[in-house]
This record gives C-alpha cells, sequence and structure tokens, in this order.
C-alpha cells in the first residue's frame, strides 16, 4: 500500500484474496520492478489480469518524492528528481485475451490516499508569466475527507482523488507517428517534451544505456492511446475506454491527486501517493477511440464540491504589442498589433484565471503566488461558448466553501 500509508492512518484498504497487487516496491521508482516512467511497445508486462479480476496498483507521486511526516516545516529540504521522473507509473498490465484494435474499459473500482501531497508552482504553469506569481512547493496533510497545509490557512480542500495518467502502450506505428509530429513541433519552437533518458525507467530500454534510449515517449502529454489526461472527474466509479494497440494492451496507471480544479493551471494539482483499485473488460465491438479517450459515469462527479461559487470570465482580448507566449513560436506578424484575438480560447482562458486570482487576493489576502496554488486545486476553468466570434468565453469558478472560519 502507499508509503507511510499504515503509520499514519492505522488501517489497512480491505484487499481480497486473489486480487492482482502490484507496485510499492522499495523507496523510488528505480527500486520497483513495476514502476515505469516512459511509454514504449516494447517494454515489457509485469503482471496479467482476466477481464473482471481486480487489479490493485500501489503508486507513487508524480515526482517520485519521500516526506519525512515529523517534519514539513521546510519543504525545500524535500528533494525531487525533477521532469525526469515525471510520471512514475505502475505497469504495464497485460490483460487476458485483449488484441490490437479491442477497446479496453477500465473501471475504478476505489483510491486510498496517501497521508500526504505536495503542490508546486513556477514557469511551467498556465498563463504563468501574467500571473506573477513566484516558485513555491507546498505540503498538504491528507485524510479521506479533506486536504490542509500549513501554507494556506483557512482552506481545506475535500478529497476528490482521481489518477491523472490512465494509458495503454502505443503500437509501433503509434510511437512512430508521436515522435515524428512532437519532433516537427519542437523544429518550430513550440513547447514539448522530447525522448530523454533522465532518469528513465525501465532503465534497460530507455535509459542512457537503454536499447531505446531515443524512442521512449514522455508521460507529460496524453496522445490518442490515453497518458496524462489530468481530467478531474476520472474518479471512483467512473469506466475510461482506452484504444488496444497489441497483444494485452499493458495498462498502466499513475500521478495520482487528491483534488485538482480543471485546468491544473499552476501545473499541478495535490500530489500525493495512492493505492486505486481497478477492474477491466474487452470490449470487441467498442466506441471509436482515434480522437482520444472516452469516459463515462455518474452525472454526479461533474459538480463542484460546494454549495456556493463565484466565477470571473474571459476573453480574448489583450494589450497591444502582447504575444502571448504559448503561440509565440507561430512568429505572426500580425499579433502583436493586435488588440483581440480571434476565437482563441487560450487567451480567453488566461484572463478569466488573472481575473480570479486578482478576486482571491482582493477578498481573501492571499498573496498571488497562494492564490495561483488555490486556483490549480480548486478552480474549474470552463468553456462558456465558442462561437460568439471574435470573442469566445471562458470562465474560471471557485467554490466558496473551500475557505474555512477558523475562528
Amino acid at each position: 500500500m502507499s508509503r507511510l500509508f499504515v503509520l499514519l492512518f492505522g488501517f489497512v484498504p480491505a484487499i481480497v484474496l486473489g486480487d492482482v497487487i502490484i507496485g510499492g516496491e522499495g523507496f523510488q521508482c528505480s527500486d520497483d520492478a513495476a514502476c515505469i516512467t516512459r511509454l514504449h511497445p516494447e517494454i515489457p508486462m509485469v503482471a496479467t489480469a482476466a477481464p473482471g479480476e481486480r487489479i490493485v496498483m500501489k503508486g507513487r507521486d508524480a515526482g517520485d518524492r519521500e516526506f519525512d511526516p515529523d517534519d514539513l516545516s521546510n519543504p525545500d529540504k524535500i528533494p525531487g528528481a525533477g521532469f525526469g521522473v515525471v510520471h512514475p507509473l505502475v505497469g504495464p498490465v497485460h490483460i487476458d485475451g485483449a488484441q490490437p484494435g479491442d477497446v479496453l474499459a477500465v473501471t475504478i473500482e476505489a483510491i486510498e490516499p496517501g497521508p500526504l501531497g505536495w503542490t508546486a508552482t513556477g514557469d511551467f504553469g498556465f498563463a504563468a508569466d501574467r500571473v506573477g506569481a513566484q516558485e513555491a512547493y507546498i505540503v498538504w496533510r491528507l485524510n479521506r475527507d479533506f486536504a490542509e497545509t500549513d501554507a494556506l490557512p483557512g482552506v481545506r480542500i475535500p478529497n476528490a482523488s482521481f489518477p491523472g495518467v490512465v494509458t495503454t502502450l502505443p503500437s509501433p506505428e503509434q510511437l512512430q507517428t508521436s515522435l515524428e509530429r512532437e519532433q516537427q513541433l519542437a523544429d518550430a519552437g513550440g513547447d514539448v517534451f522530447l525522448p530523454s533518458p533522465d532518469v528513465a525507467e525501465p532503465s534497460s530500454l530507455c535509459g542512457a544505456e537503454g536499447t531505446r534510449a531515443g524512442e521512449c515517449l514522455r508521460t507529460l502529454p496524453p496522445r490518442e492511446f490515453g497518458g496524462n489526461l489530468d481530467i478531474r472527474y476520472l474518479k471512483t466509479g467512473v469506466t475510461i475506454y482506452l484504444p488496444c494497440n497489441i497483444d494485452g494492451c499493458g495498462l498502466a496507471i499513475g500521478d495520482f491527486h487528491y483534488a485538482q480544479g480543471d485546468g491544473e493551471v499552476s501545473g499541478t494539482a495535490i500530489e500525493m501517493d495512492a493505492d486505486i483499485t481497478v477492474t477491466t473488460q474487452v470490449l470487441k465491438n467498442g466506441p471509436d477511440l482515434s480522437h482520444g479517450p472516452h469516459y463515462s459515469g455518474s452525472s454526479a462527479l461533474l459538480s463542484i464540491p460546494s454549495m456556493r461559487f463565484h466565477a470571473t470570465t474571459g476573453f480574448p482580448i489583450k494589450e497591444r504589442g502582447e504575444i502571448p507566449r504559448d503561440i509565440a513560436y507561430l512568429a505572426s506578424e500580425k499579433v502583436a498589433e493586435l488588440t483581440n484575438l480571434s476565437k482563441d480560447f487560450d487567451l480567453a482562458a488566461a484572463n478569466a484565471l488573472v481575473a480570479m486570482i486578482d478576486y482571491i487576493v482582493d477578498e481573501y489576502g492571499y498573496d498571488r503566488t497562494q492564490a495561483y496554488i488555490i486556483a490549480s486545486v480548486a478552480v474549474d476553468i470552463r468553456v462558456a461558448q465558442l462561437v460568439d466570434a471574435p470573442n469566445v468565453g471562458a470562465t474560471a469558478i471557485l467554490p466558496l466553501d473551500i475557505f474555512i472560519d477558523e475562528n
């Protein structure tokens, strides 16, 4: 089970005799034969499960970090391996009878959060250049109901645990397609994470001396076969539909979040260790997943965790001379002099986020870095409309019940 789980919580989650149980060995991903940080069709399966059989995965947080539960006063002391280790995944699991062309239906049966989590901010966050936040790293105390941190007094975040990454392994053809298009984007100056052997697992395949060191896909972006979806609605009870691209599919799960707002705007949610239990079904005539995974579940999972909210809006409007950094690589001569971009939802969302940061600072007295973290773990960035040209609309929704009266 999750590291330190029994030590702090004093109980053991129920595990049924006959469950397929994998992961959680050692202190780092590199010590665990069931932990991978890259995707490639040649990664060996670490376990086999029949459709319908419960699979219990003991997972690590996105940075594969270790905490001292008795000393959280200085999180700067807590080591992290950086983006190289992102993300430690549990798997891959061979699903009996699954073949290329099938659809793998993965149902989340339970998620047990670890005792501690963390959230970070930095230049990697959405609209970070406009928010004006400082680089920061905070630690949360977690239980089955809510998360609290000394860094944000007066804030309590309800448990809404889910895995950020749910994926199958790519086929050789999908691997090549992904490598080619991401290299093309990098050559054009776009923001992309190319293959890197830095602390890559399995090291024998993807590491510096590995046989496929330049081919293993990073787990940071999602792709058509799944990956880092970061959809907060993938909670207990939801079924995720993934394409099966190789024999047995190669199911892998990780990047566990205790809570996240739609957008994960600071670049991280409340990242944590967790134990997840899933079951699978193999669909021979499943949905068309050519555009990406599907998911289904109770509509109750789509609501915000609050009885009250406050929301801001944003439109694709900017200052003359400004070039939004996410489209700077396109080097358009027109962008700088325009003060209104046509149907640019990214800019509209950034404006809604900045307005929300301003509101949290003004209304609740937190600084901009604290407000950025609150937005990342609790604020939903949603589409308002996509048709009212030129000004498509975004809205940022803040659940007000996260603010508690400490008196």
